[in-house]
Order: C-alpha cells, then structure tokens, then sequence
C-alpha cells in the first residue's frame, strides 16, 4: 500500500501523515521496528558498558588509540540510554507521546552521537597515520588524545544546540483512508518554522558529517597504505626485519580495526543520508514517495541506531585482546595467556610507546 507522507521528516523519526492512510496496526514496522531496537539496546548497552568497563579497570588498555575507542562507547551508550527507548516508538505510535522536553534532548543528544562518532573516527585515523609513518612524533601522546577526545565532544555538542533550541512539538493534520483532513497529530519536529531552514541544514549536516569526514579519512588511508607499503621493502637486518615484520603487521591491524570502524559508520548513515537528501531536496518527493523509499526511510532509520551497538561486536571479531576481556566479563572466562603475554598482547594492538623503543 502506498503512503505519501507530507515534509516533517526529521533526522532520525518521522510520523507519517499521509494521504492515503494506513492504520499502524496494519503496518509492518509496528511490530518489527520495537523487536529491532530492544536487541540493538540490550547489544548496545552490554557491549559499549563492557568498554567503558576494560578501558577504566585495566590502565594497560588506557593507550592512545582505545581512549578514542573509549569515547565512541561513551557516545553510543548516551544515545542508547538517552534516545532508543523514547524513539523506538515513533513509528508504532499515531501521536509523538513523550511531551516537548524529551523531543528537545532527544533531537539534541542524536546530534552529539553522530559528531562525536564521525570527529573520532576522523582523529583516529589521523593519529594512526601519525603512529605509523613517524612514531617519535612528540604530539602523539596520550595527553593529546584526551585533549582532542575533550575538543571533539565540545565541538560536536555546540553544532547539535541548534536542535535543542529549535526542537519542538508540531500539530499535523491526520488523513483518514479517503483522503480528508479528519484529525491532528503531534510530532517531534527539529526545525524551526523559517523558510528552506530544512533543505540547508540537511545539506549544511551532510557535507559536516559525512562528505568531509569521508574525504579526510580515504586521504589519511592512502597515506597510511603508502608507508606500511613502502617500510615493508626497507627492513635491513635478521632481527631487525624481524622486529619490523612483527611492528608492520601490528600496524596493519590497527589500521584494519579503524577501517572496519570507518565502513560501519558510514554504511550505517547512508541509506539515512540518501533519503533525507532525496525527500528535503527534491520538490516532488510528496508525489514520488512510493513504498520503495518507505523501505528505505524505515532501513535508514534503524540502520542509524543499529551504529550504536556495532563497534563491540566488531571489536570482539577482529581483536583478540578485547575478545579476551568480554569473555572474562560476559562468560566468567578468564584471559587464556599470562600477564606477560597479556602485556605483549595489548601492546600489539595499541601501545605506540612500546613501537618507539624498538625503532
């Protein structure tokens, strides 16, 4: 059934009001999108608190790298805390029920996640650069990198205040099955009633939290593939082509790590970006609006959320020292080396300092 939804789409929920109405026990995402963002919850909450957990216990994990891997589970763990159990409802409910106060934070704590999310991961691709091609750099510190996870955070929530001063409760007209203005709703709307103030902020937030990130972090990636590359073909010297074996495939996997980090999020965020780009830009959305870009608006919406709770499962694939912690913390088992082999071990996956003696 096709539902033309009229232009008070937001960044993460939209209540459709439609032309053509379809009553929300008939609709599919009622059911499903409450089952999706329990699961995304609890993995969420579980898996970043586990995080936040080895990263303040264990100070032999407290390296530079997993302080910007402590910070995406900060943020995602306030969106899943903050946003997922207000917003897991939009669209299995007529009316936005949870009053102006929660739409403002709601709408403002998305905002902060995402830039938090995007300006880490760009840092910490820039840092693994750094560590990578000049590792006695004396701003690679761990210092630095609280320095800029603090910045980052300050950064991120001055660009997400417009939401919260602008964010508010909308009345809309509700269509009944023939089309005619038959009652009111009300929605958690982020925009301010001023003209085009939608179609420049979406396209002002794309380019913020996408297009540039997107460029810096494929520019830092080049750079990094070149040097791993290139320092692969000047290892002189048994041991010490030994050693730098052992240093460039330790590189190699923080760089893997991040990329991993970079692909999901930017994976997560693009069927989102592609709708509201679509619908805010394109003067006949309304008319165009089709069961097809209903998927993706539904696809792009849990994708965005399913962001927060990624990162730990990757992290436990990819990382045995961090697969080793969550086994200790989530099934009672315990690191399976020693507390030597635990040092080396977490020394490989992040401990820059320990590369700086060597070379």
């Amino acid at each position: 059934m096709k539902n033309l939804i009229l232009k008070h789409s937001n960044l993460n929920q939209t209540n459709d009001t439609v032309c053509v109405y379809t009553p929300y026990e008939q609709r599919l995402e009622t059911y499903l999108i409450p089952i999706l963002f329990f699961i995304i919850f609890i993995v969420g909450v579980i898996g970043n608190g586990v995080l936040v957990v080895i990263f303040i216990r264990h100070p032999t994990m407290r390296s530079i790298p997993n302080t910007y891997i402590f910070s995406l589970a900060l943020a995602d763990l306030l969106i899943l805390i903050t946003c997922v159990p207000f917003t897991s409802i939009v669209y299995t409910t007529e009316t936005y029920p949870w009053g102006e106060a929660v739409c403002k934070i709601s709408e403002c704590v998305k905002d902060i996640t995402v830039g938090v999310s995007v300006f880490t991961l760009t840092a910490l691709s820039v840092e693994r650069y750094c560590a990578i091609a000049n590792p006695l750099r004396k701003l690679h510190t761990k210092s630095i990198a609280k320095f800029t996870v603090t910045l980052i955070w300050i950064v991120a929530t001055a660009f997400a205040l417009p939401n919260l001063v602008f964010s508010g409760i909308r009345t809309r007209p509700k269509y009944d099955s023939i089309g005619r203005d038959n009652d009111t709703l009300q929605i958690c709307y982020p925009f301010p009633e001023i003209e085009n103030y939608e179609q420049y902020s979406i396209v002002i937030k794309f380019f913020i939290y996408y297009v540039i990130p997107l460029f810096i972090l494929g520019y830092f990636y080049i750079l990094m593939a070149i040097h791993l590359h290139t320092s692969t073909k000047r290892m002189p010297g048994d041991v010490q082509h030994t050693q730098g074996i052992s240093q460039v495939r330790s590189r190699k996997h923080l760089a893997r790590m991040v990329l991993v980090f970079v692909f999901l999020f930017f994976i997560c965020f693009l069927p989102q970006q592609i709708f509201l780009l679509w619908f805010f830009l394109n003067p006949k959305s309304e008319e165009e609006y089709n069961e097809w870009w209903h998927a993706l608006k539904m696809i792009g919406f849990c994708l965005s959320f399913l962001n927060s709770c990624v990162n730990p499962v990757a992290l436990y694939c990819i990382s045995g020292v961090f697969r080793a912690y969550f086994n200790r913390y989530l099934f009672c088992k315990g690191p399976t080396w020693s507390p030597q082999e635990n040092s080396f071990a977490t020394i490989s996956f992040s401990a820059s300092s320990t590369m700086r003696k060597r070379i």
